[in-house]
């Protein structure tokens, strides 16, 4: 049977072509929202401005704004870091860095080496304090105008790597020459201890880092030796850090299966720490010191103890952080952190203060206690029945903007004018402190052996003190005679605790400048009383 060919039909081609030419148009405007689902908006908007933009841009700049941006709008705590800050963003949360070894200051535009890190790579080779620091690896480092940031980046490096330092010393003529070969270098987040009478301790934390719970434990061991009976532990400007070294400080000095914190989030169940080891200091008096730069895990620790009728919280409201941030690392060496939990405290209330209003009115509420000079009434939370909660033995204590202390205790203000202000904030009393310890060192060292005979035997003289203001002068202070006298004993005192950090480091410190600290007096008074 033969078969009948197909007519040809003249639209055939004509219908193909339609059909391809809409395939090709429905592509193209599917495209943009096909891409949508590839990649996100923020990459085509900047592939966008990258290639179409009136002047050359950074995609890399562009793209780590944008993230910034993104974070910031979730939450004050929610911060991205770029990878050249990386480092020095997460030292002192580690407990030690790769470095010379050395604590600085910049005088007169001149690197001076305050003090040498026992067993550091400078200490090891030679250096010492008072020298100073005028070239790095052949380079002028003196007289240039340098920066805190600047002799950073030139002093730290990777273990192993070397530095030449040119130093000039007091009774050398020639220019000496160090070759210095970095290494591990401690950070201490005990700033110090110290038994203040036969029976009182007294530690100085400043971060919680991940070697804070062991400094923490040798200091407590140490007092204890010494007859420790009560106990003040100084967390203010302590901005916090890992929030399971709060939980470890806070098992030392909770009894057994006490509660100390629980967090929560959207993503993140319930989590509940309880004390569980025996305590160094379970049940004997305790106080914690607290301020307005007191944060996050200070605020759990504190937090902990007040809520347990633990101990006592004296000083002034918190900054009320409660928020928990996780770190993520990205491969470019830049990371994120990210609030991924509330932490509440064993009473159920959480700290966190308000951010709905934005950052800026978040940070203004803090810079306005700040300046209120502690005031009980921008101390105190009152009114708000849902943050109003009570602990065990009936004491009424608030969530929703930080902790606020049993005892409030304002911002120091005898022996404070005008003019103390001046010189004190733009750093002459610290700056004139260094300056005569440069000049007479050798002289105090030998007079002084140990930090306590400098502290029983060392007076700032009026004449040591009219040469301060006649320095403060110089440097374009007015003198004012009625301001000057009120605020004599109070300059001081900071002379010579400035003068001891610069001889002792903190041993010489603390317990000077202690001794017109009126938060640590109401401590001690309270202690006493008892």
């Amino acid at each position: 049977m033969q078969h009948s060919k197909p007519k040809f039909n003249p639209f055939t081609p004509i219908f193909f072509a339609i059909i391809l030419l809409l395939g090709i148009l429905i592509g193209n405007i599917l495209k943009p929202i096909l891409s949508h689902n590839q990649e996100s908006k923020i990459s085509d908007i900047i592939h966008y401005v990258e290639e179409n933009y009136v002047d050359t841009v950074n995609k890399e700049k562009l793209n780590e704004l944008a993230i910034s941006g993104m974070l910031q709008s979730l939450d004050p705590h929610s911060v991205y870091i770029p990878a050249a800050e990386f480092n020095n963003a997460n030292d002192v949360l580690v407990g030690n860095f790769e470095g010379i070894g050395v604590q600085f200051n910049i005088l007169n535009d001149t690197i001076i080496v305050v003090n040498t890190v026992s067993g550091g790579p400078s200490e090891k080779i030679g250096i010492r304090s008072g020298d100073r620091i005028v070239k790095v690896d052949g380079k002028k480092v003196a007289g240039i105008k340098i920066t805190n940031n600047d002799v950073m980046h030139l002093l730290k490096g990777e273990k192993g790597s070397k530095v030449k330092v040119g130093i000039i010393r007091k009774g050398v003529t020639s220019l000496l020459e160090f070759i210095i070969i970095r290494d591990v270098i401690p950070t201490y987040s005990v700033d110090f201890s110290y038994m203040v009478n036969k029976s009182i301790g007294y530690i100085k934390i400043s971060s919680f880092s991940g070697t804070t719970h062991e400094e923490f434990v040798k200091a407590l061991k140490k007092l204890k030796g010494q007859g420790l009976k009560k106990l003040i532990i100084d967390l203010r400007g302590n901005s916090g850090g890992y929030l399971e070294t709060a939980i470890k400080i806070a098992d030392e000095l909770l009894p057994d299966k006490k509660e100390i914190v629980y967090t929560e989030g959207a993503h993140h169940k319930r989590e509940y720490a309880y004390a569980k080891n025996d305590g160094l200091f379970e049940s004997n008096e305790l106080i914690i010191l607290i301020d307005e730069w007191s944060a996050s895990a200070s605020e759990i620790l504190a937090g902990a103890i007040q809520d347990n009728d633990r101990g006592i919280i004296v000083g002034r409201r918190s900054f009320g952080k409660g928020l928990v941030q996780e770190q993520i690392k990205l491969k470019d060496g830049s990371a994120f952190r990210l609030t991924i939990a509330r932490y509440f405290t064993p009473t159920g209330r959480c700290i966190q203060k308000s951010y709905q209003k934005g950052i800026d009115d978040y940070y203004n509420e803090f810079i306005l206690r700040v300046m209120s000079n502690g005031k009980e009434e921008s101390d105190t939370l009152v009114g708000i029945d849902s943050l109003r909660f009570k602990t065990p033995k009936g004491k009424i204590v608030y969530g929703g903007g930080g902790i606020t202390p049993d005892f409030i205790v304002g911002q120091e203000t005898e022996g404070v004018s005008p003019y103390f202000n001046l010189v004190n904030n733009k750093g002459y009393i610290f700056q004139f402190s260094l300056d005569y310890v440069d000049k007479y060192r050798t002289s105090i060292s030998n007079q002084y052996k140990s930090p306590s005979s400098f502290i029983n035997g060392f007076i700032v003289t009026n004449e040591i003190f009219n040469d301060f203001v006649a320095y403060s002068k110089l440097k374009g202070v007015i003198e004012n005679t009625k301001e000057i006298s009120t605020s004599q004993s109070l300059i001081k005192n900071r002379i010579k605790a400035f003068i001891a950090r610069n001889l002792y480091d903190e041993a010489g410190f603390y317990p000077i400048s202690l001794t017109t600290d009126k938060t640590f007096l109401k401590a001690l008074e309270l202690l006493i009383e008892k």
